[in-house]
């Protein structure tokens, strides 16, 4: 009986050591950040830089030829697991190694296609990036998830996940950056547009407090932004002063995503009305544009929506709660470097009053953040209007290496 007792033992510590083997013969899940793969876009001298842009009506002076590239590279999900997404990286042709980053975040789209890495439609948000290399920055421009050439739908106005696409573009391009024998300046300049300005201030956060190893922030940027889901932009949806296209286009889109999150209702008629409950969600689906969507849908929100999803649009309980929380707070943090916010009180997409609570919950009283009236100008001209402004003061304050 012993000896049967022996064996036995003897085995189990040969299944448990083999085990162990395995165990550290397992190879590590992927960093995030790691490139899977890279795919040349541009290769312009700067005469074709500066014709490029101005094509695309953004005349602002170019000092160099760019280099730009779509990254696909290592990320995760909203619930923390690995996936991957796609951006774009401009690098200015300098002589510098040493290179100050300009991160751009984009505004709201629809289409996967749209996104600034694989764009050959308009091309607005792409050339944007390009406008700050050719200034002399290394530029990085997130899809963000499920957008672009990545897998998946897209989590509108999520600040946690816009964040980590963000981080992980950031660490992408470092790695760029360094096959090519250059190097990243760690302090980040950070800026965006409409959906893009509550990215920037989302990253600008996580930056701030060294949430992400390796990288500072040295200033933001935010244009436009709808900082505050809760208290301005869902009632300015309902009230009227969001046009309502634009209205039942944010709202349906911020819903849809946030179930797939937070399952805020089971069904889609729980939230939306017939005849729309039964092709919303696929609407949302990356492969639709914008007017499609709208010309698919009612006219207003009360038109759209049931009327207890009305009514937690602007008093959120529960996983609507949640779901506001993880959109909101992107400004409740107090900066130690500059922060000019851009808005226009004729932006009848995201209301001025965003930028306003914004402010507000930043510290007016530090001096360090601002906030810039853009005057009469709408939602699109605010950022062709703030964007010139911004490259201007990056140079000036935070010159590239």
């Amino acid at each position: 009986m012993d000896r049967l007792r022996r064996c036995l033992v003897a085995v189990v510590v040969l299944l448990g050591a083999a085990a162990g083997c395995a165990d550290t013969e397992r190879e590590p899940p992927p960093a995030r950040g790691a490139i899977v793969s890279t795919t040349p876009l541009l290769s312009l001298p700067p005469e074709q830089t500066a014709a490029m842009l101005a094509d695309g009506d953004i005349r602002t002076p170019v000092r160099n030829g760019v280099d730009a590239f779509r990254l696909e590279y290592r990320t995760i999900t909203p619930q923390g697991e690995p996936t991957t997404a796609s951006g774009l990286v401009v690098l200015p042709r300098t002589d510098s190694r040493r290179l100050r980053v300009v991160s751009y975040e984009h505004g709201t789209i629809t289409l996967k296609s749209d996104a600034p890495s694989v764009d050959t439609r308009n091309l607005s948000e792409r050339l944007r990036t390009v406008a700050f290399a050719a200034a002399g920055y290394a530029a990085t421009a997130p899809d963000y998830l499920g957008l672009g050439n990545g897998p998946g739908t897209h989590p509108y106005t999520h600040a946690p996940s816009e964040t980590s696409a963000s981080a992980d573009l950031l660490r992408a391009a470092e790695s760029l950056a360094a096959q090519q024998h250059r190097e990243l300046d760690p302090n980040v300049l950070v800026t965006g547009f409409s959906q893009g300005g509550h990215a920037a201030m989302a990253l600008g956060k996580a930056l701030h407090a060294g949430t992400i190893p390796g990288f500072g922030v040295a200033a933001l940027a935010p244009i436009s932004g709808p900082y505050d889901l809760q208290h301005v932009q869902a009632p300015a949806a309902l009230d009227g002063r969001v046009v309502p296209g634009a209205a039942v286009l944010f709202l349906s889109y911020w819903l849809t995503s946030m179930n797939r999150i937070h399952q805020l209702y089971d069904d889609p008629t729980e939230a939306f009305q017939q005849p729309y409950a039964d092709k919303v969600e696929e609407l949302f689906d990356g492969f639709h544009s914008e007017i499609t969507i709208v010309t698919s849908l009612a006219a207003t929100p009360a038109q759209v929506l049931t009327p207890r999803f009305l009514q937690l649009a602007t008093e959120p309980t529960g996983a609507a709660a949640a779901a506001v929380a993880e959109s909101d707070g992107t400004c409740d943090w107090q900066p130690r470097v500059p922060i000019r916010l851009y808005a226009s009180h004729g932006d009848r997409a995201v209301p001025y009053p965003n930028a306003e609570h914004c402010l507000q919950a930043l510290g007016s009283g530090s001096g360090n953040a601002t906030l810039r009236d853009l005057g009469e100008v709408d939602h699109a001209g605010s950022a062709r209007t703030a964007l010139p402004e911004i490259l201007v003061w990056f140079q000036q304050k935070f010159p590239p290496n």
